[in-house]
């Protein structure tokens, strides 16, 4: 590995829901010992070998909220890089089929409004994301 790459950071692939109900949008928070810890965000996680991102968030959902999930269409598409990895993030608006979400894998979790997205903190990446999210022209129908 020549001297530049091992400088970069490690790059990894995010699978993020955009689960929306009655007008309302599923967010979770961070376990207070994870990276970025205590932030809020779109529930999902991280691809495992072989897995396409809507598999990883179909899994990622019942795993971490115990839901059922249609993923969708890919609302937007992010990289980032933080000091320590970069991460490439998918969001994806997912049809809610089934299961009241529970925080099983997640500290918390909570169902918000356009409006009360500026209630929450969130990681950087998240930033061009939220700004369409809170835009009148972005459809909040579920």
């Amino acid at each position: 590995m020549s001297e530049p790459e091992a400088n970069l950071p490690r790059r990894i692939n995010v699978a993020a829901g955009l689960v929306f109900r009655d007008g309302r949008l599923l967010i979770t928070q961070r376990k207070p010992d994870s990276h970025l810890g205590g932030l809020w965000e779109f529930p999902g996680g991280k691809l495992e070998p072989g897995e396409s991102f809507n598999e990883a968030l179909a899994r990622e959902l019942r795993e971490e909220l115990g839901i059922e999930v249609e993923p969708g269409e890919v609302v937007e598409s992010i990289s980032h890089d933080y000091p320590d990895k970069s991460v490439h993030l998918e969001f994806i608006r997912c049809d809610w089929l089934a299961n009241e979400p529970e925080p099983h894998d997640c500290h918390d979790l909570a169902w918000v409004t356009r409006s009360g997205l500026d209630d929450y903190e969130f990681p950087a990446a998240d930033a061009r994301l939220l700004k369409m999210l809170k835009s009148e022209s972005f459809s909040w129908d579920g």
